[in-house]
């Protein structure tokens, strides 16, 4: 085991969070009882504002980033994980109160992981990662909830370009549903048709201020952006209908009434990803192993060195990725 090894590190900078590479050891980890041997890691939003300090995600720091894993177990003081298990891990508090996975090792909890699916390599996995895992637990809260049916009515994907709207696009569509894709890039929608949308709408209509009840057209929706878009996407919701937010792309508040939900009974359900139940999880797993087109998942995908995360903290940031980035950690 090599003992010393290169990782992305938060750290306070004049009084703020900043993400730099620095030489760790394994004894610097957390003393927790798997040791996991990280294969690949994958790029959020998340991860984009923890590295360049847009957002204040490190809650103690100096805090190794990163929010998702796939690797190989090494050693395990529980009986749950034996050496070689190939693992995969999503949120816990990775990044922002838990050690993440930009580096070669990582010591986490042994509850916070779960087997790799047969369905996936590790590239894979993390082609997926929290962003479409999360994807695969919005589909899920929407088919319970019931008002989305195939090949009826139209659901609605914001962030359509990017890593949650990707996977849900493709989700959906593998279903069956008609996906409607709001995006800003009209360059994008080639690629989004490639993944099942079949019409679109420029995001810049949903950014706009509108009224509290507007001309009902969605049966449903996954929205990774929030503030007005999310209040708009409500206020178009069917009757029943129903939107899953996960996200806060364009902003945290929600400028909106109570109007959707008392007059048309549309419900808001929230998706946490990050302390999701085992169950939850394995459900989601078994959605996108079930559901998703591996050449889709290719075709969304890109890999990256970890030596190139700064600026592609940056382009996150700044809405310039398209798809998902793996992060190849031993790339540095």
């Amino acid at each position: 085991m090599t003992e010393t090894f290169r990782a992305m590190v938060i750290d306070a900078v004049d009084g703020k969070p900043k993400g730099a590479f620095r030489d760790i050891s394994v004894a610097d980890l957390p003393d927790h009882d798997v040791l996991v041997e990280i294969a690949c890691s994958t790029l959020n939003y998340k991860d984009g504002l923890a590295i360049t300090g847009k957002g204040r995600i490190a809650r103690r720091m100096p805090m190794m980033g990163g929010v998702d894993l796939s690797g190989t177990v090494l050693e395990s003081r529980s009986p749950e994980w034996k050496p070689g298990d190939k693992v995969v891990l999503n949120g816990w508090g990775l990044s922002e109160t838990e050690w993440g996975a930009y580096g070669r090792y990582q010591r986490v909890k042994p509850e916070w992981l779960i087997p790799l699916p047969d369905a996936f390599s590790m590239e894979q996995a993390m082609a997926i990662g929290t962003a479409g895992y999360t994807s695969a637990l919005c589909v899920d809260a929407l088919e319970k909830w019931g008002t989305i049916k195939p090949g009826e009515g139209e659901v609605l994907v914001t962030g359509a370009a990017g890593g949650v709207g990707s996977v849900a696009i493709a989700l959906l569509a593998a279903r069956g549903y008609n996906v409607t894709a709001s995006t800003g890039r009209p360059e994008t929608h080639d690629y989004l048709a490639s993944l099942g949308a079949t019409n679109f709408v420029d995001r810049a209509t949903l950014a706009e201020k509108g009224g509290p009840l507007q001309k009902e057209r969605w049966t449903g929706g996954v929205d990774s952006v929030g503030s007005t878009t999310l209040v708009n996407a409500l206020a178009q919701t069917v009757r029943g209908g129903a939107i899953a937010a996960c996200g806060l792309a364009g902003g945290a508040d929600l400028p909106g009434t109570v109007l959707p939900h008392i007059l048309r009974a549309v419900t808001l359900i929230g998706v946490d990803s990050v302390f999701a139940t085992r169950e939850q999880r394995m459900s989601a797993w078994a959605r996108l192993a079930r559901d998703l087109d591996k050449a889709k998942l290719g075709s969304m995908t890109t890999v990256e060195p970890m030596s190139n995360l700064p600026r592609l903290a940056e382009d996150i940031v700044a809405g310039r990725i398209r798809g998902r980035v793996v992060i190849d950690v031993m790339a540095v």
